[in-house]
């Protein structure tokens, strides 16, 4: 795979947080408005992007073993790795900032990252897409219990209505019914899904900027134990993925998708989830800008692998 192909899909879609970031240094938009541009993100183009995704896989019963071979796989190696992590930090676990770099090196920014990189790297395999769908569910089935969890040490979170009761969830039962049944819906409705699908990638590059700029850049890059996340999500758990599935007989662009999907920094999600449980909200937005940030060296690095 082209290192320069990686290294200009990663900083194009980086250019897009810099809108974001001048809106909110200029004020034309307030810092108290972010959280509803997040909410639009979660509720309305995170759906659409995952039935957008996964329409692009034609329906046979290979493409849909390899969708459950999929969410088997993602939902092993993430939990692996965050149980291995949540053992490790086990005496450091009182202190807020363990907790999230637990939570930051596993979750990965998937779809609104993961997809358009797939797109640039594998035109030729739609097929990838449906498995950027299905990673986006096994990290939103672990992170809304696990990671509510993790982040609360509150027992509580882990509930089954957890599970189904998120936005990620329900798009993408309703676009797995749309994709088993085959259903065919007017183009104009197709037309919409797909444009607020595609929205996805600059709508929330802008809300890395209008974060990065509330906060100050030392924030971001002097707290040393903010980079042991970038290093453990964005390098050991995509070598720990491709030393999994290397020998696995298993469809190589499912092999490879997810390596790419494992390699892509941390998710805001896991800032949507300090921010809902009230604990650590500037440790977690600290560590996933810093992931967006130096996700245009490593991203690349990890795709020469393959």
């Amino acid at each position: 795979m082209s290192f320069f192909v990686t290294l200009t899909a990663v900083a194009i879609m980086l250019l897009y947080a810099v809108p974001g970031f001048l809106l909110v240094k200029t004020r034309l938009i307030n810092e108290s408005h972010i959280p509803s541009f997040s909410k639009l993100l979660m509720y309305v183009c995170q759906p659409c992007i995952t039935v957008y995704s996964l329409r692009q896989m034609e329906y046979s019963p290979e493409n849909f073993k390899n969708i459950m071979i999929c969410l088997a796989i993602t939902l092993l190696l993430q939990l692996v790795m965050i149980g291995v992590l949540f053992v490790l930090f086990k005496k450091r676990r009182n202190d807020i900032i363990w907790r999230i770099i637990n939570l930051a090196s596993v979750l990965a920014n998937c779809a609104f990252l993961g997809i358009p990189i797939l797109e640039a790297l594998l035109p030729e395999h739609p097929e990838a897409l449906a498995y950027s769908s299905v990673f986006g569910l096994s990290m939103s089935l672990i992170g809304w219990t696990v990671g509510m969890y993790i982040i609360s040490l509150n027992k509580s979170y882990i509930k089954p209505k957890k599970i189904f009761l998120n936005p990620a969830f329900i798009g993408f039962a309703i676009a797995l019914t749309m994709y088993l049944t085959e259903l065919t819906l007017p183009k104009q409705m197709e037309d919409m899904i797909t444009l607020l699908g595609r929205m996805s990638t600059p709508l929330c590059m802008m809300i890395m900027g209008m974060r990065l700029a509330t906060v100050k850049i030392r924030d971001i890059f002097c707290d040393p134990r903010q980079y042991i996340s970038v290093v453990l999500k964005q390098i050991f758990f995509p070598l720990f993925a491709f030393a999994l599935l290397y020998f696995l007989p298993i469809s190589e662009i499912l092999k490879q998708s997810v390596i790419i999907l494992c390699a892509c920094p941390a998710a805001s999600m896991v800032q949507n989830f300090a921010e809902l449980v009230g604990k650590g909200n500037d440790k977690a937005a600290n560590m996933v800008l810093l992931g967006t940030i130096t996700s245009v060296i490593t991203v690349p690095l990890i795709c020469l692998i393959l």
